[in-house]
């Protein structure tokens, strides 16, 4: 391989540096998780982490599905044990600062599934292109005729 050159397969270098890096403390930190019997974190999963490119500062996704802020105290009441979690089974030179911040695409999408389905349906005679499941399919089977 001439110098200078770099493998185009290598999977370790598919993703920039601190994509893995995300992957890597969101895995750690959930299994921790997992680890912890506290009330307050009993519904509570890690959705993703957005590591600063200087790798000092981390900031943890997560989604409760009970008590948002009892979640947020009790992974705070955490942070040090989830820093040492994440300083022992990832090689950095440092570890980075953690901080939690409640995922909105959680609470967003339930609001947008509520507006759709709180939506009137299409009236008789006018065709919205969306098939209604309730109907009966019998002419599926058929070809096009050409």
């Amino acid at each position: 391989m001439p110098r200078g050159s770099h493998r185009q397969g290598s999977s370790a270098r598919a993703f920039p540096r601190t994509a893995r890096i995300n992957e890597s403390m969101r895995e750690v930190i959930a299994q921790e998780l997992e680890l912890l019997d506290d009330d307050r974190l009993q519904m509570v999963t890690i959705t993703g982490i957005e590591i600063d490119p200087d790798l000092s500062r981390a900031r943890v996704y997560y989604s409760a599905l009970l008590g948002q802020d009892n979640a947020h105290d009790g992974l705070m009441h955490y942070r040090s044990r989830f820093q040492a979690a994440v300083g022992r089974q990832i090689r950095m030179k440092r570890t980075p600062l953690l901080s939690f911040v409640n995922d909105p695409a959680i609470s967003e999408g339930i609001k947008i599934e509520h507006i759709i389905a709180t939506m009137p349906r299409s009236p008789e005679g006018i065709d919205y292109g969306i098939e209604d499941d309730d109907e009966d399919h019998e002419d599926d089977d058929e070809t096009p005729a050409v």
